[in-house]
């Protein structure tokens, strides 16, 4: 069974600061439409609205701020980056003339097909050429191990100034050998680089067409076309589902990921298992935040969520990775699918 190091943060839509602070955003937006007379009859003025903040805990206070005008959501509202992504989705609504239901998993598709697939088989590319230097890096690291204790015999080194020289040597051989074979492992990050922005960006887009907060002169119309732009259960896509039937599908998914990608591990260290653990408790807690926020949202966490377990599936396929050129390794499976179900029917489904 393949054991790569790719981790599951590659493949979630986990930036759920995020959905947080549209929660935020929302509150927020009710704090300000309450009229001044109502705040003066519970004898509160306007001008001691801070000496109130002051009262909040540190993390309310905290959330309040970056959600009221002028905050770092309401810059990130505004920004470029969400301004282009609107223009991306209006665009392909524009295009393919479907409903809005259609277009966003369209777009979704779209972008993870020519953006996030090419970078993930890269990624897997640069993570092969790594695995592959590992008896060669073991080999250096064995001769300079001795090279160093006949040096620290023949000057009298102490054991600290010895650890340091070997240290010292090691990472420049090790960083040597990646350049040599072009592989720094630092490369095989551009993915979350690359797909987190991009994940956040069409979000926050989306969550302006659904409130009418769009930088577009049809922000309205498009509201409109939202609030009938859906299918099946979600007529509404700028309402919550409240039937948490999508909500419930984007932790599902989102868990799957995770066991899947736990399922492939074999021997994780301490740090791998905290990091797992840690991923699966965000894929339950976006559950109940998907529950708060428009449809259009949670319809592209769904898709997303789906194509980021597609997408993993598919670079588990032998013959995918010699089609992208992915050099071969020691841990790779002739049947990845035949032993990620031996091993996920072994955990979930055999009784001992």
């Amino acid at each position: 069974m393949r054991t790569s190091s790719v981790g599951p943060l590659d493949s979630l839509p986990l930036p759920v600061c995020s959905a947080v602070a549209m929660l935020c955003r929302q509150g927020a937006g009710c704090l300000r439409s309450l009229p001044t007379l109502r705040l003066r009859a519970r004898g509160l003025q306007p001008g001691r609205s801070s000496l109130r903040l002051q009262a909040l805990p540190v993390w309310a206070a905290a959330s309040v701020s970056a959600a009221a005008p002028g905050g770092w959501y309401e810059a990130l509202a505004a920004s470029a980056p969400v301004r282009a992504a609107e223009e991306v989705l209006l665009g392909a609504q524009a295009a393919t003339g479907l409903p809005w239901w259609g277009s966003i998993m369209l777009t979704t598709v779209a972008l993870r097909g020519a953006v996030t697939l090419p970078l993930a088989a890269y990624q897997h590319y640069i993570l092969a050429k790594v695995e592959n230097l590992q008896p060669e890096i073991k080999s250096i690291a064995k001769r300079l191990n001795q090279e160093v204790a006949v040096c620290a015999h023949q000057f009298g080194w102490s054991k600290r100034v010895a650890r340091l020289t070997y240290l010292k040597n090691m990472r420049r051989l090790v960083s040597e050998l990646y350049v040599r074979d072009n592989c720094h492992p630092f490369k095989a990050t551009v993915l979350v680089w690359v797909q987190l922005p991009m994940w956040v960006f069409i979000s926050v887009a989306l969550r302006n067409f659904s409130t009418g907060a769009a930088h577009s002169e049809a922000a309205v119309s498009v509201q409109e076309q939202l609030a009938a732009g859906g299918v099946l259960w979600f007529p509404d896509l700028t309402a919550v589902d409240s039937t948490w039937i999508l909500p419930v599908s984007v932790g599902v998914v989102n868990l799957l990921i995770v066991e899947i990608f736990a399922l492939q591990k074999l021997g994780m260290s301490r740090f791998q298992m905290y990091v797992t653990h840690f991923v699966r408790a965000v894929s339950v807690l976006m559950i109940p935040i998907a529950a708060t926020v428009p449809s259009s949202l949670v319809l592209y966490w769904l898709c997303s969520s789906l194509l980021g377990l597609s997408q993993n599936l598919l670079l588990r396929s032998p013959g995918f990775r010699h089609l992208c050129r992915i050099p071969t390794t020691k841990s790779d499976s002739e049947t990845p699918y035949k032993d990620l179900s031996a091993a996920f029917y072994a955990k979930f489904l055999s009784r001992k």
